[in-house]
């Protein structure tokens, strides 16, 4: 299941949207890492595209399990 990573960039009216194949906990401490070092927050999209955002710029960033889009009209 992919992750869904929102970040939200100082001074930039759109928030950056990447999905990741990368576990919730090994995003947080990329996260925590960067932001403890002021340094770049490294991501790996699920393409294998590296998303490199420089922890001061940071404002915000929200993680959700994305479910896999379905496709059609059942309910189920």
């Amino acid at each position: 299941m992919a992750l869904e990573v929102k970040i939200g960039i100082q001074m930039a009216p759109r928030e950056l949207v990447v999905e990741t194949e990368s576990a919730v906990e090994d995003v947080k401490q990329a996260l925590t890492a960067a932001l403890a070092d002021n340094k770049l927050f490294v991501l790996t999209d699920k393409r294998g595209g590296t998303v490199l955002v420089p922890a001061e710029k940071i404002a915000y960033v929200e993680l959700d399990q994305a479910e896999p889009r379905r496709i059609g009209f059942g309910s189920g």
